[in-house]
């Protein structure tokens, strides 16, 4: 397949048709990257040698034009000095110069359209690839993302699953053996413990309601104490 057909090829293809088709996405999509990768390699080696081809034309077609203005000096030096014979032979001089010339110029004007040519291709490929590249870029994170999700919906399973739940019960019914054991170990300990705390606690309702009375007498004493002051005061 030449250059120009893979070009068009793949500037008229669709990219997202073609992937939406495909069985493996990202294998095609790489394919097509390396297609795009090899054509515009293949354009710009076309259009440096285009370019090049126009340099030789160029210098080529100076050196022509040097010829004929050399053999137009020749020819009207001829006539200045009366030499009508020499002065026919310079202008058929000038006349081979003059058609080569307009031969070089023509092959420069082809040489110029074609390389603005290769240059529009070479810029609709770059775009092309570009679009190509991103398109790679989505599908390498969708299938991130898809295998991340394969694998959670697995290890949620895995943890559904009746031999994990049983596996965490056992590991439940051990612990509560364990606490158990431990209650077993030292029983005397754990309900004298208990009886302490417990004693704490009516130790600290006996305290506050023995102060409790301290204060009741006190005031009971004050008031007789008021009684009989107002008593005296009475009498005196």
């Amino acid at each position: 397949m030449g250059i120009f057909t893979r070009f068009r090829d793949i500037v008229a293809s669709n990219i997202n048709g073609m992937l939406d088709r495909a069985e493996d996405p990202e294998k095609l999509i790489k394919l097509m990257i390396q297609e795009m990768e090899d054509t515009l390699i293949e354009l710009k080696s076309a259009c440096a040698a285009v370019m090049a081809e126009r340099k030789r034309v160029e210098a080529r077609r100076e050196v022509v034009s040097g010829r004929m203005g050399y053999w137009a000096a020749k020819a009207e030096l001829a006539v200045s000095r009366g030499r009508d014979d020499l002065a026919r032979e310079a202008l058929v001089e000038k006349r081979h110069f003059s058609q080569a010339l307009d031969e070089l110029s023509a092959a420069e004007s082809e040489h110029s359209a074609l390389l603005d040519q290769y240059k529009q291709d070479i810029g609709q490929l770059e775009d092309k690839l570009k679009s190509a590249h991103e398109k790679q870029r989505v599908l390498v994170q969708r299938h991130i993302h898809a295998r991340r999700k394969i694998e959670a919906q697995e290890e949620i399973r895995h943890f559904d699953s009746t031999e994990t739940l049983a596996r965490f019960e056992d590991f439940e019914r051990q612990i509560d053996r364990m606490e158990a054991e431990a209650e077993l170990v030292n029983p005397s300990r754990s309900a004298d413990l208990e009886s302490k705390l417990e004693n704490l606690t009516i130790n600290d309702e006996i305290e506050t309601e023995l102060k409790a009375l301290k204060t009741a007498s006190i005031d009971k004493m004050e008031e007789r104490v008021e009684t009989l002051e107002t008593i005296l005061e009475d009498n005196k």
